[in-house]
This record gives C-alpha cells, structure tokens and sequence, in this order.
C-alpha cells in the first residue's frame, strides 16, 4: 500500500514574515502537502510556534530589512536540507499614514520591509536555488501594486515595486531554472488589516465593511490566497513565470 503523496512533497520552502497572517496560512499549506518548511520571522517565538505545528517545521530568526540576516537565513535552510525549491518573500508591514503627514523615515519604515526586504528575499532564494537546480520563488504584492491607494502610499508604491521586481527576476534567472511570479491579494481579514481600518474609517467617512461589501463582496480569508500559493510553488505552475496573479474577488475589475 502506497501513500498518497502531496503536491509539493519533500520540497523544502523558505517563507518569511511567516509567524501569523498569510506567512502562516502559507506554511500550513505547504506542511500538508508535504513540504519542509522553514518557518521565518523577525519575531522569533512566533516563529517558532507556528513552526512547532507543522509535522516537518523549523523556524530561523530573520530581519529581511538586514541583508546578512537575510543571507544567513538561506545559508541556514541550506545547510540543514541541502537546498531550497521554495522560497515566499512574504514579509510586511503597514501603517495607514497621508502623505502630507509622512516624514521619510515613515516612508522608509514601510518600504524597507515591503520592498527592500522583497529584493533581498528574491536575490537569496534565487542564488541559492541556482546552484542546485532551480525552484519556484513568489514576492508577496497587492492589489494595491496597481491602483493609486489613498492613506497606503508607501505601502501600495513598494507593492508595486514588487510586481516589476518579480518580473525582472523572473528574466533574470529564468535561465537557470528559477521561477518568479508575484501574488497579489485583496484586503483580507487579517491582524495587518483590522489594525488599519479605524484609520480608513476615520479619514474615508464611511464604515469599512461597506466599501469591501461594494468591491469585493465580502471581506477575504487568508484560506481564499493559500491554494494559489500552493499552484506557484508547485509543478502545476512550471510554466508560469514573471507574472502577477490577482486574488481579489473582482475588486480590480470594476470602477464602482
């Protein structure tokens, strides 16, 4: 009697900003279809305890802000599997902020995450899925990539940085094997979300249901993103690269 293998079995995949929210909705994911997966955080503990209830989990500290973290995380998922196929630079942060009220070093606290983190993310996974031949790498992007975004300026100009950081990538080292795609979810019901909506409420005037209601219909599960997680890192998608992959319920596909 055989048994039944999942779709990314054995495969080892690195995701950052992996201790709650969709880092962590990933991991889960990737755990039942049979990855190895290296939980990663600048939150430590968090980490850890999401890494405690995969079956084959381990967690590494990470800053993705810090580039010797970043390599060293890599370094370290290498060093205990032998390689990396997987790799999600999830990573994020979000302050709703107008820009008019914005200093740079606000701006610079959002981007630094958001898109520096991305880059170094990618540039890391892909080194090192390089030398052993090749892997799948998603860059955590938005909805917000594409559309100007009020009270979200840095946030929404980093995901859109993102959206043509993956695209350059994904030409870049295409040749060796390495896929790149970005995702680009809606607002979804998440810690980073409801942290940010008495901010939207208060500035926008109307309840925030409301305009989620009217855009998308109802308000996203980090469970409605996890199988387009599992589709890029798996086989299913060997042919898919350089491409950003909306979920958003329709939100994009409107004007009102």
């Amino acid at each position: 009697m055989t048994t039944a293998q999942g779709e990314l079995q054995d495969k080892v995949a690195v995701i950052t900003g992996a201790a709650r929210g969709i880092g962590a909705a990933i991991a889960e994911a990737y755990d039942k279809e049979g990855a190895i997966v290296v939980v990663s955080d600048i939150d430590g503990e968090g980490a850890e305890r999401v890494a405690k209830g995969l079956s084959r989990g381990s967690a590494i500290q990470c800053d993705v802000t810090d580039e010797a973290s970043v390599q060293a995380l890599f370094d370290g998922a290498v060093a205990q599997h032998g390689r990396v196929d997987i790799a999600v630079a999830n990573a994020g942060v979000g302050r709703p902020m107008a820009l008019a009220e914005m200093n740079l070093a606000e701006w610079r606290k959002v981007t630094s995450v958001n898109l520096d983190g991305v880059f170094l993310t990618i540039r890391s996974a892909a080194l090192a899925m390089a030398a052993t031949g090749g892997g799948s790498i998603i860059g955590m992007a938005s909805i917000t990539g594409f559309k100007g975004s009020a009270l979200i300026g840095d946030y929404a100009a980093a995901k859109a940085g993102v959206i043509n950081l993956c695209k350059t990538a994904a030409t870049e080292f295409r040749a060796h094997n390495v896929r790149v795609n970005a995702m680009c979810p809606t607002f979804l019901d998440t810690v980073l979300v409801q942290e940010a909506v008495p901010t939207f409420e208060a500035a926008l005037g109307v309840p925030f249901d409301q305009i989620i209601s009217q855009k998308q219909g109802r308000m996203g599960q980090v469970s409605d993103v996890t199988p387009l997680a599992v589709f890029l890192a798996s086989e299913r998608s060997r042919f898919s690269t350089g491409s950003a992959f909306v979920v958003d319920h329709g939100w994009l596909a409107s004007l009102v």
